[in-house]
Protein backbone atom coordinates (compact mmCIF):
# COMPACT_ATOMS: atom_id res chain seq x y z
CA UNK A 1 0.00 0.00 0.00
CA UNK A 2 0.95 3.78 -0.92
CA UNK A 3 -0.26 6.64 1.01
CA UNK A 4 -0.23 10.00 -0.93
CA UNK A 5 -0.40 13.29 0.64
CA UNK A 6 0.18 16.63 -1.27
CA UNK A 7 0.83 19.70 -0.31
CA UNK A 8 2.18 23.72 -1.52
CA UNK A 9 -0.94 24.53 -2.94
CA UNK A 10 -2.27 28.20 -2.40
CA UNK A 11 -3.33 31.48 -4.33
CA UNK A 12 -1.17 32.79 -6.59
CA UNK A 13 -0.95 36.21 -9.14
CA UNK A 14 -0.54 35.35 -12.85
CA UNK A 15 2.95 34.55 -13.33
CA UNK A 16 3.78 33.68 -10.43
CA UNK A 17 5.56 30.46 -9.18
CA UNK A 18 4.00 27.33 -6.83
CA UNK A 19 6.17 24.24 -5.56
CA UNK A 20 4.07 21.26 -5.06
CA UNK A 21 4.97 18.34 -3.21
CA UNK A 22 3.65 14.54 -2.88
CA UNK A 23 4.45 12.80 0.20
CA UNK A 24 4.78 9.00 -0.23
CA UNK A 25 4.68 6.33 2.74
CA UNK A 26 4.91 2.55 2.37
CA UNK A 27 7.88 0.89 1.32
CA UNK A 28 7.23 -0.36 -2.22
CA UNK A 29 6.83 3.72 -3.50
CA UNK A 30 10.09 3.83 -5.43
CA UNK A 31 8.64 0.63 -7.27
CA UNK A 32 6.16 3.26 -9.05
CA UNK A 33 6.91 6.33 -11.34
CA UNK A 34 4.84 9.03 -10.54
CA UNK A 35 2.72 11.82 -11.59
CA UNK A 36 0.66 14.88 -11.88
CA UNK A 37 -2.72 15.32 -12.73
CA UNK A 38 -5.40 18.04 -11.95
CA UNK A 39 -9.24 18.62 -12.37
CA UNK A 40 -10.68 22.00 -12.74
CA UNK A 41 -14.40 22.83 -11.91
CA UNK A 42 -16.54 21.36 -14.51
CA UNK A 43 -14.21 19.62 -15.89
CA UNK A 44 -12.95 16.06 -16.33
CA UNK A 45 -9.57 15.07 -14.40
CA UNK A 46 -6.62 16.08 -16.98
CA UNK A 47 -3.25 14.35 -16.95
CA UNK A 48 -0.15 17.02 -16.18
CA UNK A 49 3.42 15.64 -16.23
CA UNK A 50 4.90 12.20 -15.27
CA UNK A 51 8.55 10.48 -14.25
CA UNK A 52 9.89 7.16 -14.12
CA UNK A 53 10.91 5.04 -11.13
CA UNK A 54 14.67 6.28 -11.58
CA UNK A 55 13.59 10.02 -12.69
CA UNK A 56 15.61 9.53 -15.94
CA UNK A 57 12.51 10.28 -17.65
CA UNK A 58 9.60 13.10 -17.71
CA UNK A 59 6.83 13.56 -19.44
CA UNK A 60 4.46 16.50 -19.71
CA UNK A 61 1.10 17.79 -21.13
CA UNK A 62 1.31 20.29 -23.67
CA UNK A 63 -0.53 23.18 -21.64
CA UNK A 64 2.23 22.37 -19.24
CA UNK A 65 5.68 22.05 -21.36
CA UNK A 66 8.22 24.54 -20.59
CA UNK A 67 6.48 25.79 -17.29
CA UNK A 68 5.92 23.05 -15.02
CA UNK A 69 8.87 20.54 -13.92
CA UNK A 70 8.50 17.36 -12.23
CA UNK A 71 10.96 16.11 -9.92
CA UNK A 72 11.15 13.16 -7.37
CA UNK A 73 13.73 12.08 -4.53
CA UNK A 74 13.30 8.62 -3.60
CA UNK A 75 15.49 8.70 -0.49
CA UNK A 76 12.53 11.14 0.97
CA UNK A 77 9.86 9.36 -1.19
CA UNK A 78 8.48 12.61 -2.55
CA UNK A 79 7.44 13.83 -5.67
CA UNK A 80 7.43 17.31 -6.86
CA UNK A 81 5.53 20.00 -9.57
CA UNK A 82 7.16 23.08 -9.75
CA UNK A 83 4.91 25.23 -11.43
CA UNK A 84 6.41 28.68 -13.24
CA UNK A 85 4.88 31.08 -14.97
CA UNK A 86 1.35 29.93 -13.47
CA UNK A 87 -1.70 31.31 -15.72
CA UNK A 88 -5.65 31.68 -14.46
CA UNK A 89 -6.39 28.26 -16.90
CA UNK A 90 -3.87 26.35 -14.14
CA UNK A 91 -6.35 26.60 -11.21
CA UNK A 92 -7.70 23.60 -10.71
CA UNK A 93 -7.02 20.55 -7.83
CA UNK A 94 -3.80 19.11 -8.63
CA UNK A 95 -3.52 15.33 -7.71
CA UNK A 96 -0.58 13.32 -6.83
CA UNK A 97 -0.90 10.08 -8.59
CA UNK A 98 1.63 6.94 -8.81
CA UNK A 99 1.15 3.73 -11.55
CA UNK A 100 2.84 2.97 -14.40
CA UNK A 101 4.97 5.46 -16.89
CA UNK A 102 3.97 4.59 -20.68
CA UNK A 103 4.13 6.93 -23.61
CA UNK A 104 5.71 9.78 -21.90
CA UNK A 105 2.35 9.52 -19.78
CA UNK A 106 1.44 8.38 -16.35
CA UNK A 107 -1.62 5.17 -16.89
CA UNK A 108 -2.88 2.27 -14.69
CA UNK A 109 -3.01 4.83 -11.37
CA UNK A 110 -2.23 2.65 -8.42
CA UNK A 111 -2.67 5.37 -6.15
CA UNK A 112 -4.36 8.79 -5.53
CA UNK A 113 -3.62 11.86 -2.95
CA UNK A 114 -6.32 13.85 -1.79
CA UNK A 115 -5.52 16.77 -3.95
CA UNK A 116 -4.12 20.14 -3.46
CA UNK A 117 -6.17 23.31 -4.05
CA UNK A 118 -4.48 25.49 -6.60
CA UNK A 119 -5.97 29.22 -7.31
CA UNK A 120 -4.40 31.60 -10.05
CA UNK A 121 -5.27 34.78 -9.81
CA UNK A 122 -5.75 37.46 -12.79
Amino acid sequence: QVQLVESGGGLVQAGGSLRLSCAASGRTFSSYSSGWFRQAPGKEREFVAAITRSGGSTGYSDSVKGRFTISRDNAKNTVYLEMNSLKPEDTAVYYCAAGQYVGNRLRSVHYWGQGTQVTVSS
